[in-house]
């Protein structure tokens, strides 16, 4: 197998982690932290990118709290759209592709449930995180052609906050006290260990374009909750309600299902059904999940 030399920034992030974890030691690992590598920052991009001349760069730095971009738009913009345009640039100057990692929510969620997005479908983001997302993707395909866009959803893991460990920790708090979970979102959620397993995938098969990266099958929050919470065997009352009964300050798709369509075309699919993945993720990090909620 040929040994890639493969720059990830956000290293230490969700999925960063992830990826240096499944890339190691086949692979040369260069790792950076958003204090090492500012991505907003284009001169730094440029030396850092200059210097260790990676074959890939995969970039896991973004910002993520959704409803925050509501509120902090430009600091979004400067991390989700400008960040990437940086390493565009910078990996055009000097060689390699770039594997950007995007998001669900460049669609609008309109679709008849469960018709899922493929890579075919028309972006149109609800929210500032959307649109920065999107903005992101579209600075990667008008500046760099050698790259990989994977877009994924409902993302969880061991690695930085998620749902599913907002939720553990809620319930191991209070675990008599009801909670609403919304009911009439539908998505794929998406263990970090299998995409970054699928991102190693395609950057060995010299593959390029835009892929959709999700676990199979779709689910609600509501029953996404109840499964894992259910597989972890902590005690819980859940209770499932409408999203316009649990408001928030961004719009979130009613419809964030995501079709690997290019993956299965290619035959390098590599995500399971997402009761699968849950299961492997509870089997895999229990006792650690537990003992790092509180």
């Amino acid at each position: 197998m040929e040994t890639f030399k493969i720059l990830i920034a956000g290293n230490q992030g969700q999925l960063g982690a992830q990826c240096v974890r499944v890339f190691y030691p086949v692979h040369e690992i260069h790792g950076f932290t958003s204090d090492k590598l500012d991505i907003r920052d284009k001169q730094a991009v440029d030396g850092c990118i200059r210097d260790i001349r990676p074959d890939f760069v995969i970039n896991c730095a973004a910002f993520t709290a959704v409803d925050t971009c509501e509120t902090h738009f430009q600091e979004a913009w400067e991390v989700n759209a400008v960040g990437p345009e940086n390493l565009a640039r910078a990996v055009r100057r000097y060689g390699g592709a770039l594997v950007h990692v995007s998001t669900d929510y460049v669609f609008d969620g309109t679709k008849h449930i469960p018709a899922p997005y493929t890579e075919e479908d028309a972006p149109n983001p609800l929210s500032a995180y959307g649109e920065s997302k999107l903005a992101g993707e579209e600075a990667i395909r008008t500046l760099c052609p050698n790259h990989i866009i994977v877009r994924t959803a409902w993302l969880y893991g061991m690695d930085g906050r998620n749902f599913l460990k907002t939720m553990l920790r809620l319930c191991l708090e209070s675990p008599s006290a009801p909670r609403k979970v919304v009911d009439d979102q539908h998505g794929s959620p998406t263990w970090a260990y299998t995409l970054a397993k699928q991102i190693k995938t395609l950057v060995e098969s010299g593959e390029t374009g835009l892929f959709h990266a999700t676990a199979q099958g779709h689910c609600t929050w509501f029953e996404l909750a109840e499964y894992f919470l259910t597989e972890m065997r902590v005690k819980h009352i859940l209770l499932p309600c409408s999203t316009r009964e649990y408001p928030t300050p961004a719009i979130r798709p009613a419809n964030s299902i995501l079709e690997n369509k290019r993956l299965k075309e290619l035959n390098l699919d590599c995500m399971n059904p997402w009761q699968e993945e849950v299961d492997a993720f509870v089997k895999a990090h229990k006792k650690q999940l537990l003992k790092s909620a509180p």
